[in-house]
């Protein structure tokens, strides 16, 4: 039996190598998803310094935690750490999208293709806060382009029709972004009917203030009547 003693050392080493590797992959994942989260409530706020200083954070979170799981490919895979890469890839979209930059690849943030695509699907919800923030002013042309982009992420995302396990559950996630979508194109015409309004309504009142009815007298007003007239 002592050969059955050495081939559980051996398992012994490699459940140990295993779980130093888990946690600190946790760790990183930790790190990025709060690095994302931030670099996205910069972009908000239009706190472009600090925006760029997340996502130069986040990228190198996410470089980490790829080299460190290089040795365990099934650990990389798995769901923490694609969940925080697709929150990588939701914060380097978001930020660029909403600044009118171009549209980061799955090559260039280094992350697989289902996991960028369920990253770019919850982008639509981060487009909608900021739409609703730009309507809280007033209707926007800039609305219209953000509905604009939320409807061309929604046209890729419905031809992606292949199994859950091939796609992580996009089609869920396809499905909460039309919904998204729909709510906030009633927002924006609700938001430009009303502007529409207001504005009929100014114009109305001062073609209404600017025109006199002229009295008998010829200054402008009608005559006061005595109370025996």
């Amino acid at each position: 039996m002592h050969k059955l003693e050495s081939i559980a050392d051996q398992i012994r080493k490699s459940f140990d190598s295993r779980t130093a590797a888990r946690e600190q992959a946790l760790a990183h994942a930790r790190q990025l998803t709060r690095a994302c989260s931030l670099a996205i409530r910069a972009v908000h706020r239009d706190d472009t310094a600090n925006m760029h200083a997340q996502l130069r954070e986040a990228r190198q979170l996410a470089d980490t935690l790829r080299s460190s799981l290089l040795a365990h490919p099934d650990l990389y895979h798995s769901g923490y750490t694609q969940d925080a890469l697709k929150e990588y890839v939701e914060a380097n979209i978001t930020c660029s999208l909403i600044r009118n930059q171009p549209l980061p690849t799955p090559e260039e943030l280094v992350v697989e293709p289902a996991t960028f695509l369920n990253g770019l699907a919850e982008v639509v919800g981060e487009l909608r806060r900021r739409t609703l923030d730009i309507l809280r002013h007033g209707y926007s042309t800039e609305a219209e382009r953000l509905l604009g982009v939320m409807d061309e992420i929604y046209s890729v995302l419905v031809t992606m029709d292949y199994p859950d396990a091939i796609t992580n559950g996009l089609r869920r996630q396809t499905d909460l972004a039309r919904g998204i979508i729909e709510k906030t194109r009633g927002d924006i015409t609700f938001s430009l009917r009303g502007g529409h309004l207001e504005k009929a309504i100014g114009n109305l009142i001062d073609r209404l203030g600017g025109s006199q009815v002229r009295g008998p007298e010829g200054d402008g007003t009608l005559p006061i009547m005595d109370e025996d007239d």
